[in-house]
Formats: C-alpha cells, structure tokens, sequence
C-alpha cells in the first residue's frame, strides 16, 4: 500500500495511503507533467493508475508514462519545435530549465540517434531526477528558490518558462533558446528595443540536418551563420523546411 505525506510540502508517496490521497497525488502528477493542460477524463492512464494503485508502480515509473504517452507527444511534441520539446522536458521532468547550449545539443542528439522514447528516459533516469525525486516524489519547480549547484540565471530562465503563457504550456515557440545559445542572462520582463540584450553583435553557427531537397545554405548543406537578431528566425524557418538543428554555437 502507499501512504500520501501530507505533511510534506511535496507530493510522496510513502508505505499507505487512502484512495482520495492517492486521487490528489495522481492529479498533481498529470498537472506537473502536461504543464496544466486540461485533461480529460477519456485522457487518463487508467491502466497505469491502476498499477500505481496497487504499488506496482512508482511515482517515477508513473510519470515515465505520463511523458511518453500519445497525450504528452501530440501536446508537446507533434506540433512544437525540437527546441521548445526539449526545454520543456527539462521543465517538466526535472524542474528547471535547461542551463546551456552544451545541455541542448546533447538532448538534440539523444533524440535523433535514439528517438523519442530515449529522450525521455534521458531525463527520468538520470542521477539528477533520482537525487531529487527518488521513486516516490512527484517532479516539482526547483528553479524558483536558490539551490546549491545550480546557477542563478535559472530562476529567470524558470520564471520564462512559467510565465510564458497564463496557464499551460500551450504555447509551441520555443522561450530560452537565444538567450541560451548567445549565452545572455535572462529577464524576466521582455527586453526593451535598443537593449544590450536585442543587440548583441555575436554571431552563430547553425549546424543542421536537412529533412528536405528545398533546404540550403550560404556554407554548404548543413549550415548557417547568423547575427543574434537572426538567430531565433532562422531556427524556425529551418523547422519549418524539415530540417534537425544539430547544435548552435558562437561563431569568432
């Protein structure tokens, strides 16, 4: 059986709990995971509740398929860019945002050399997930308080991420990208025009995977360099035209 700690200000499972408990628990899990979509009834992973239910399931096993279901893929998946799935997953897996490009280009990869379920389990079966949520601890915000290890620029970032639509995660463009790749701190209120932020004279290297014959660049094949300005814009057009972004790194 499971005991729900409610005395705790996270959600835990521990050896008993009533059915009511574990109903909060179970809600709390689809909440964090689907980033507050409204979730239907008919949308529940009833199978996987039900193992839950009787402990033989964890918490973690339970978010696993939470986050690989066909709810999570159409939600966050099918219709988002590659960045914005990625930063997301970090959001909704382990708490936080993701930190560096370096930390997007090894997600970028795991997802097109393995695919999308090895994606996920990148996350849910690291040592970060275990060192914080273990088996029987809901995934949570962990970037809006200070945390030893992690940066400062995180609390920013998360608040991006958090406060990028009213209530959900709805919204398919992706938050942290150029900031991340420009490695630019990150505000939480829209930078003015003019700013050091906007105008920035870095430049980029876009190196990509070409998804269609229609995909070309000034470099050859695969990649692209671009001012800051431009960086954001050229990501999408490269989405839209099929391609894969492999990395983005600063260009001297």
């Amino acid at each position: 059986m499971l005991l729900w700690a409610t005395d705790s200000p996270r959600a835990k499972l521990l050896p008993k709990t009533t059915e009511d408990e574990l109903q909060t628990l179970i809600r709390t899990v689809y909440k964090q995971i689907l980033g507050n979509e409204h979730l239907m009834e008919s949308q529940r992973l009833l199978s996987a509740e039900s193992l839950l239910r009787v402990g033989s399931m964890t918490v973690r096993e339970f978010v696993k398929a939470v986050a690989k279901s066909e709810l999570y893929q159409s939600l966050f998946f099918n219709s988002s860019s590659q960045y914005r799935f990625i930063e997301l997953n970090f959001k909704h897996l382990l708490g936080r945002p993701p930190g560096e490009q370096s930390e997007i280009a090894e997600h970028v990869g795991i997802y097109n050399g393995q695919g999308y379920d090895a994606e996920i389990e990148s996350y849910i079966d690291s040592d970060e997930y275990q060192q914080n949520f273990g088996e029987d601890t809901v995934p949570y915000v962990r970037s809006t308080s200070s945390q030893t290890g992690m940066k400062n620029v995180s609390f920013n970032r998360m608040f991006s991420l958090l406060r990028g639509t009213a209530s959900s995660d709805s919204d398919r463009k992706a938050k942290l990208i150029t900031d991340i790749a420009a490695n630019l701190p990150t505000s939480i209120k829209t930078p003015v025009a003019g700013s050091s932020v906007s105008s920035t004279s870095k430049r980029f290297l876009i190196k990509f995977a070409k998804g269609c014959t229609g995909l070309r660049s000034r470099l050859g094949n695969t990649e692209y360099v671009v001012d800051y300005n431009q960086l954001s814009q050229q990501m999408q057009n490269i989405h839209k035209l099929g391609g894969k972004i492999i990395s983005i790194t600063e260009f001297t």
